[in-house]
């Protein structure tokens, strides 16, 4: 296991913009293959971390959680390749629960994140549910200190205009029940991931998300 992320990885993800075509890719695989084995060894460290006070990641392999760089490009009219980061998924719907953790590594763009993105129609709507019916105890998890330390608040990405049918217009809550997705993140610099307690600091930040995470999970307990 890794506490951080090696200065290479970021090099090959940089190299990699600039070369995003199959023959600079399998010209060098190899530090292609390096860096994947280093951002999954982090991974490792970062499930390890977290694990204290969510056992459930426990059943995350780091080579699964991590994300294929391989772009698929059958019906996109960008046809670059592949990607040019690395993206682990620490739940967010493999496994038992909807919601988890997220690591976005992208030289200058690299963030945490967690909660649930883009649930199902009938998932969406139990969690609309749940916040209608216990608003406030969603309020006090986004106002807790620990959690306005790190998020500004809850995604507002695909948010809808208007209340979704079958909830009150006036409803207290009418702003979250216009989500589509329950996500926050937080912005992380390339410094931060070579620091030699990433690890430690990255869990930190994600473990100030499991409280919004239960909150997610209680209308499938």
């Amino acid at each position: 296991m890794k506490n951080n992320i090696s200065t290479s990885t970021l090099q090959f993800l940089n190299t990699l913009e600039k070369n995003n075509n199959r023959d600079w890719f399998n010209e060098n695989k190899n530090l292609y293959l390096e860096a994947k084995e280093d951002v999954e060894s982090f991974v490792e460290s970062l499930i390890q971390e977290i694990a204290p006070i969510d056992e459930e990641i426990l059943k995350i392999e780091p080579k699964k959680a991590v994300f294929r760089i391989y772009r698929d490009v059958r019906f996109s009219k960008n046809k670059i390749p592949y990607k040019t980061h690395f993206g682990a998924s620490l739940g967010m719907g493999k496994g038992t629960k909807i919601s988890g953790y997220y690591l976005h590594i992208e030289p200058g763009k690299s963030f945490l994140a967690g909660g649930v993105y883009n649930p199902e129609p009938a998932v969406l709507k139990q969690i609309r549910n749940e916040i209608r019916a216990s608003g406030d105890d969603l309020l006090n998890i986004i106002d807790h200190q620990d959690f306005r330390n790190n998020f500004r608040g809850l995604s507002i990405e695909h948010k809808l205009q208007r209340v979704p049918a079958g909830f009150e217009k006036d409803h207290p809550m009418a702003e979250y029940l216009k989500l589509k997705s329950f996500t926050v993140s937080h912005p992380i610099s390339d410094e931060a991931l070579i620091d030699p307690q990433a690890a430690k600091n990255f869990a930190k930040i994600l473990k100030s998300i499991k409280p919004l995470n239960d909150f997610l999970e209680l209308p499938f307990l």
